[in-house]
This record gives structure tokens, sequence and C-alpha cells, in this order.
């Protein structure tokens, strides 16, 4: 509930739900199938149309869509699903600079575009496994 006593619209309902999602993630991926960096650390390469699909799935959920993640994939843990690959500051900084290009492709509401990226950014950062226990930016000694 907000300040107010109305409850506040989660921002899968203002930008209209899952098809919004999914063409997000369609922009998102346009960038990573051509990148030199992101592009080799998908494991079934073959299988761009489930990875999308988890995606959109993952964003709707947490933007207050359905648990459509939750229901078929069990708990996000995204740190853990993203350990077996190495990501480090060049992978989160690519991966940004996609997600960044989606999101402008997507929307041209500036509000909603900081908004996106206030969660990304450190989204992104957390994914990092480059840095050792425990799991923080700075550089291991």
């Amino acid at each position: 509930m907000s300040d107010d006593g109305l409850d506040e619209v989660s921002m899968f309902e203002r930008v209209g739900g899952m098809p919004f999602f999914e063409t997000l993630v369609d922009h998102f991926y346009v960038g990573v199938v051509a990148d030199e960096v992101l592009w080799p650390l998908y494991p079934d390469q073959s299988d761009l149309d489930g990875a999308k699909r988890r995606l959109a799935l993952f964003l709707g959920q947490y933007w207050g869509g359905p648990q459509s993640y939750m229901e078929e994939r069990g708990h996000p843990k995204l740190r853990l699903r993203h350990m077996p690959f190495h990501v480090g500051p060049l992978e989160r900084d690519r991966w940004l600079v996609h997600m960044t290009a989606a999101i402008e492709a997507t929307t041209n509401d500036e509000s909603l575009r900081q908004e996106l990226l206030a969660y990304f950014v450190p989204a992104a950062e957390h994914l990092r496994n480059d840095t050792g226990l425990p799991i923080s930016s700075a550089k291991p000694k």
C-alpha cells in the first residue's frame, strides 16, 4: 500500500504485461548473439528460444507478474545459476550494454528506463563471480 492508502500498480501492469518483457528480451538477445564475449557463455546456443522465455518469465515475475518462472524453474537463484560461467567486469559491462540498448529500443519513457536500470545495474554486478568470497566488487587480496 502506498502512503495514500491506495494499492500501487506493479511495473508489470504499468507496461502492459508479458508482451513488454518479451519485446525487451528479444531486443536484448539481438545484441547477445552477436557479442563475442557473451554468446560463447551460452552452453546450448541452439536453445535461444528457451533462454529468451526463461528471462522474460523471470523479469515479468520480478516486476509483479505471474509466478510462472518460479512454478517452472523454482527459486531464481540467479547467482548460483550463473556460477558455472565466468562473470567478471567485462561480462557484466557487455551484458549491461545490451540490456541498456534493449531498454532504449523498448520504451521511450525515461522514468521507466531509469527504473529498469536501477534494477539491472546492481543485478549485473551481483552476478559477478570473479571476486571470491565474501561476495563483493572488491578485488581479492
